[in-house]
């Protein structure tokens, strides 16, 4: 896989980190998810391909069993607030000196640097910051975040595992690891740039809600139909309009012309008697074959079932029958080899791990005893 042979050593966090860990493991990455001693259960539901060692960090000797991993290691994935790495005696100061090729990632909300630097937060705070929310909703309707996609996923963790790839790509000319400063505040709104770059065509020139792209259009809209389902329209160009007014089998000559804005309320009123008049599957067969941009609001139970998703193996189930997305994007000579075994249990990978990085058995056997490492390998096997 892409990148196999490279080693890396996640802290373990809540969902960006996380993510960006299991991105860098189902492209070939071997990931060490460090874990809290005396915990019962992990959080990460984004563990998939990844081992867990469980390191207790209030110990002096916990601190310096991170610290070896890391300089024996490729890449760290550190989600602390700014300062917390510098307690431990971990900085990137204090690393790459050690380890002068490691890939220090630091993803946090608001950045190292900053007022809200050493702040609290999650993603709905970061997309405000962003200048995202404020775009985001209906007409006449408080701004509402879209799950917590953009600033925890987009904004974070992809943004992240992109600046750990390029970093890892730089380095193969350097030589020289480097610090990677991956804010979810400025990754949102790095995804959202052409809601920037489009703002001098007018393309958010109304209120929230009210233009072509946020709902205020009827052919960029969704639709209820006869059995409580939705279908999607995105029907923007004239020539795929022209098709969704076709098969809605409404008189295109009856209708206000397709960008005439002070229309818009009264066409989506006319578009949802339309479509509330037959099954989402009955617009699928009208639909299906035709260019007028209309497709069924498929739910996490159906997706995999629809013959598009089938057909491209979309989506796949591990060794507990739990379905998930397959790795994307798809690469030709080195796809993506997902594990589908199950998440490992915290500590589980402890003493295999840590015999890799040269650690003898008897000091694995005194730090378990002392606390400073757990090792649950009967666990597992139960």
């Amino acid at each position: 896989m892409a990148l196999a042979g490279v080693r890396v050593i996640e802290l373990a966090g809540l969902a960006p980190a996380p993510f960006c860990g299991m991105i860098l493991a189902d492209f070939g990455a071997r990931v060490i998810r460090v874990d809290k001693t005396k915990v019962a259960m992990a959080m990460d539901t984004q563990a998939r391909g990844k081992q867990s060692v469980a390191l207790n960090l209030k110990h002096p000797r916990g601190v310096a069993v991170l610290k070896r991993l890391c300089v024996e290691s490729d890449v760290l994935i550190e989600p602390f607030r700014h300062g917390v790495m510098e307690k431990l005696g971990l900085s990137p100061e204090e690393l790459l000196k050690e380890n002068p090729r490691l890939i220090y990632a630091r993803l946090t909300g608001y950045g190292q640097t900053g007022s809200y630097s050493k702040a609290a937060g999650h993603d709905i705070n970061y997309l405000a910051m962003s200048g995202l929310l404020s775009m985001l909703g209906r007409s006449q309707e408080k701004p509402y975040a879209p799950l917590n996609l953009v600033a925890d996923f987009a904004g974070g963790g992809l943004t992240c595992a992109f600046g750990i790839v390029l970093a890892l790509l730089e380095r193969s000319r350097s030589g020289k690891g480097q610090v990677i400063d991956a804010s979810m505040v400025e990754g949102a709104a790095y995804v959202g740039s052409f809601m920037w770059k489009s703002r001098s065509i007018g393309l958010w020139n109304r209120g929230r809600g009210e233009n072509l792209l946020d709902s205020g259009a009827p052919f960029y809209e969704t639709y209820c139909t006869s059995d409580g389902k939705y279908m999607a329209v995105g029907a923007i160009e004239p020539q795929f309009y022209d098709q969704l007014v076709q098969g809605l089998g409404l008189d295109a000559s009856a209708l206000p012309a397709q960008m005439s804005v002070s229309d818009w309320p009264d066409m989506k009123e006319t578009f949802a008697r339309a479509f509330a008049s037959k099954t989402q599957a009955e617009w699928g067969r009208i639909f299906d074959g035709t260019d007028a941009c209309v497709t069924p609001v498929l739910s996490l139970d159906d997706v995999s079932s629809h013959p598009h998703n089938q057909q491209r193996g979309s989506f796949l189930r591990d060794a507990q029958g739990e379905e998930s997305p397959r790795p994307a994007p798809l690469l030709s000579r080195s796809p993506a080899q997902p594990c589908l075994s199950r998440d490992p249990f915290i500590g589980e990978h402890t003493r295999a791990v840590l015999q890799d990085f040269g650690f003898a058995a008897a000091e694995i056997e005194q730090m378990d005893a002392a606390g400073v490492v757990e090792c649950k390998e009967t666990k597992a096997r139960l």
